[in-house]
């Protein structure tokens, strides 16, 4: 089934990114304000089945667009899985015109460790990380 990767934020379907990001176990119940907030001050690529015209993956890169990225919310939905859509929105990403000089690219994930690895994502020593969250209340929708 053919799909479209387009960098184009005006095919940002907030509605579809929500849903999907709102069931996810690093933003559940993700208030629909922020998902919108968070899509306008990023890069992203975006999958659409070119049949549909349905979003069916999403990438998001958080950066100074210098040095630094922070790749998060990288989801294909089901029935779409299996295909390299997820790498191919991550190398669209890592070829983006205002990108090329950043020197690190970062992100966390739970379970998608083999799909980074084989991008040449490497795990980083935990004593040089730290973080700090923030209440939930500030984020989360009352579910």
């Amino acid at each position: 089934m053919p799909i479209t990767i387009t960098l184009d934020p005006a095919h940002h379907d907030l509605d579809s990114i929500h849903a999907v990001l709102a069931g996810t176990y690093w933003s559940p119940h993700i208030r629909r304000e922020v998902v919108a907030e968070a899509l306008r001050n990023s890069v992203t690529a975006v999958a659409i089945d070119d049949a549909t015209g349905a979003t069916i993956g999403l990438a998001r890169v958080v950066t100074d667009r210098a040095t630094f990225a922070w790749l998060c919310d990288v989801f294909v939905v089901e029935g779409w899985r299996g295909q390299g859509i997820s790498r191919r929105l991550i190398e669209s990403l890592e070829r983006h015109p205002d990108l090329q000089t950043v020197r690190r690219w970062c992100l966390a994930t739970r379970d998608a460790h083999g799909l980074y690895e084989k991008l040449g994502y490497r795990p980083v020593p935990a004593d040089r990380w730290m973080e700090k969250q923030r209440p939930k209340e500030r984020w989360q929708a009352v579910p």
